[in-house]
C-alpha cells in the first residue's frame, strides 16, 4: 500500500510541469489568434478605404498616405504622358557642314589664286499631322542657314565644285536661316492598310531632287560628291532646267504611286508639277511650268540592292543661253547598284530633246567603296567621272552669243567637245557625329573651251550631324 502511494506521488510530481507547459502554449496560441484577427480586420478596412478615391478621417492612416502619394504621381504622370503622346513620331535631324577649298589662278574667274571657306547648317523636323481613316498625314519642315559662296571658277558647265555653299541674298554678313522646305504629305493606302500599295500626295515648298533623280551613291553633297555635276542630273541642276529659286527649292505638288507588295522588287510612279523661274520664289505666276514624271524600281544583283529610275521633264519657262525663255524638254536615267557588300556603282545619263542649252548630253559614272577591307567599315572612298557634251547650237553661237542684252559676246570663245569632270574623296568617320572628307577635283576643257587650262580644286569637308 505504501509503495502504491509513493508511486502515485512521483507520477503527480512529473505531470504538474507538463500541464503547466501545455497551458503556456495554449495561451500563446490564443494571443497569436487574436493578433491575426486584428490584422485581418485592419487589412479589410485598408482594402475598403483604398477601393474609394475619397479621403476620410475615419480611414486608416496608411490608406490616406497611399492616396496622397497616388494623387502626386497622377499629377506628374498626366503632363508627362501628354508630352510623350504629343511627341510620338516626331523626327528631328540636323547637321553643320564646313568646307575649305583652294583653286589656282588659271582656274578662277578673277585670275588670282583663291582660297575660300564656307559653312552650312540644316535642321529638319518631320511629324505626324492628321489622318483620315487609314490615310495618314505628315508635315515636314526644313530650315537652312550658312555663309560663304565658295571659290569662283572661270566659265564652266559645272555650276559649282562646292554644292554645300549657301548664302542668303542679303550678302556675306547675313547668316539668317531661311525656310527651305515646308510640305504636307498624305499617304493613302489602296485596298487596305496592309495591301502594300498606296498613293502619296505631297504639296508645299519642296526640293524636287528629294523625290526625283535620287541616287544612293551620289545625291548627298554633305557626305559624298560635292561637284554639282555629280550630285544631280547636270541638265536639270547645273543646266538650270529645273527652274528652282536661288536656293534650289520651289512650290509644287507631287502624286506618287508606291507598290511594295513584293519585297526587294518595290516599284513606283511619280508625277510632279512645280512653279519655275520667278514663280519659284513667289514673285511671279504660280502656274505649274516645270513638270516631271518618273518610274522607279528596286533591283537585286546576287541578293544585293539597287535602284533604277527613268524620268522625263518639260519646263515651259526655261532660261536658255541666249537669254531667251523657251520650253525645254529632256529625259534621264539614274541608277545605283551594290555589286559587292562594300562596293556600290552608280551612273546617270541625261539628254535634251529641245531648247538652246550650253550642253545637251550628260553622262556621269562612279563608285563608292566602304572601308571594310582596311578595317574602317564606317569610312568610304568615292570616285566619279563626268562628261557634259557641248550642244551644236552653242558650238555655232558661242563666239557671238549675247545673253544679257548688252551687245557684247558673253563667252567669246569657240566651244567644242565635252567638259570632263573627275572627283575623288575619302570620308573618314571620327565618331558617331563627326566626319572629315578630303576632296580633289579636276575639270578639263571647262565650258567646252579647248584652249582653257585644266581646273584643279583641292578641298576638305567637315560634317557634324545628329
Amino acid at each position: 500500500m505504501r509503495l502504491k502511494l509513493i508511486a502515485a506521488a512521483l507520477a503527480a510530481s512529473f505531470a504538474m510541469p507538463a500541464m503547466a507547459a501545455d497551458d503556456a502554449v495554449l495561451a500563446e496560441l490564443k494571443r497569436l489568434s487574436a493578433r491575426l484577427e486584428m490584422l485581418e480586420k485592419q487589412n479589410k478596412e485598408l482594402e475598403k478605404a483604398l477601393a474609394s478615391e475619397r479621403l476620410s478621417e475615419k480611414e486608416p492612416e496608411l490608406a490616406t498616405r497611399v492616396k496622397h502619394l497616388e494623387a502626386q504621381v497622377d499629377a506628374v504622370k498626366g503632363p508627362v504622358t501628354k508630352l510623350i503622346e504629343a511627341t510620338d513620331g516626331i523626327e528631328v535631324e540636323g547637321s553643320l557642314i564646313a568646307v575649305g577649298q583652294k583653286v589656282g589662278a588659271r582656274g578662277t574667274a578673277s585670275g588670282l589664286d583663291e582660297s575660300r571657306t564656307n559653312y552650312r547648317g540644316d535642321l529638319t523636323v518631320s511629324m505626324p499631322f492628321g489622318s483620315m481613316g487609314d490615310s495618314e498625314g505628315k508635315f515636314f519642315t526644313h530650315f537652312r542657314f550658312g555663309q560663304g559662296n565658295g571659290v569662283g571658277l572661270r566659265t564652266t558647265y559645272t555650276s559649282t565644285p562646292n554644292t554645300t555653299a549657301f548664302q542668303t541674298g542679303a550678302g556675306a554678313d547675313d547668316s539668317f536661316a531661311i525656310l527651305a522646305q515646308a510640305w504636307y504629305q498624305l499617304a493613302m493606302p489602296l485596298g487596305g492598310k496592309d495591301s502594300g500599295q498606296r498613293l502619296d500626295l505631297t504639296v508645299g515648298k519642296i526640293d524636287p531632287f528629294g523625290f526625283f533623280d535620287q541616287n544612293a551613291a551620289a545625291d548627298d553633297e554633305s557626305a559624298k560628291f560635292m561637284n554639282n555635276a555629280f550630285v544631280h542630273n547636270p541638265l536639270l541642276d547645273s543646266g538650270g532646267d529645273i527652274g528652282a529659286d536661288a536656293y534650289g527649292f520651289q512650290p509644287g505638288a507631287i502624286l506618287q504611286y508606291v507598290n511594295e507588295t513584293e519585297r526587294g522588287s518595290e516599284w513606283g510612279l511619280s508625277l510632279g508639277a512645280f512653279a519655275s523661274d520667278n514663280g519659284a520664289n513667289f514673285s511671279g505666276s504660280p502656274r505649274a511650268s516645270f513638270v516631271i514624271g518618273q518610274a522607279e524600281m528596286n533591283t537585286r544583283l546576287n541578293m544585293l540592292p539597287g535602284t533604277v529610275r527613268a524620268y522625263v521633264w518639260s519646263n515651259s519657262r526655261a532660261q536658255n543661253y541666249d537669254g531667251v525663255q523657251r520650253s525645254n524638254k529632256g529625259w534621264g536615267i539614274s541608277a545605283d547598284q551594290k555589286v559587292l557588300e562594300d562596293l556600290t556603282l552608280f551612273g546617270r545619263y541625261g539628254r535634251h530633246t529641245s531648247g538652246y542649252v550650253l550642253f545637251d548630253r550628260a553622262l556621269t559614272l562612279g563608285a563608292e567603296l566602304e572601308g571594310t577591307a582596311w578595317r574602317r567599315s564606317a569610312d568610304s572612298l568615292g570616285i566619279a567621272f563626268g562628261s557634259l557634251r557641248t550642244s551644236k547650237d552653242f558650238q555655232r553661237d558661242s563666239l557671238t552669243v549675247d545673253a544679257d542684252g548688252d551687245a557684247t559676246a558673253d563667252y567669246g570663245y569657240q566651244a567644242s567637245g565635252s567638259e570632263k569632270q573627275t572627283e575623288l574623296y575619302y570620308r573618314f568617320k571620327l565618331n558617331d557625329g563627326i566626319e572629315l572628307s578630303p576632296n580633289f577635283q579636276w575639270i578639263r576643257n571647262p565650258g567646252g573651251d579647248a584652249t582653257a587650262s585644266t581646273v584643279k580644286v583641292l578641298g576638305v569637308r567637315a560634317k557634324l550631324g545628329f
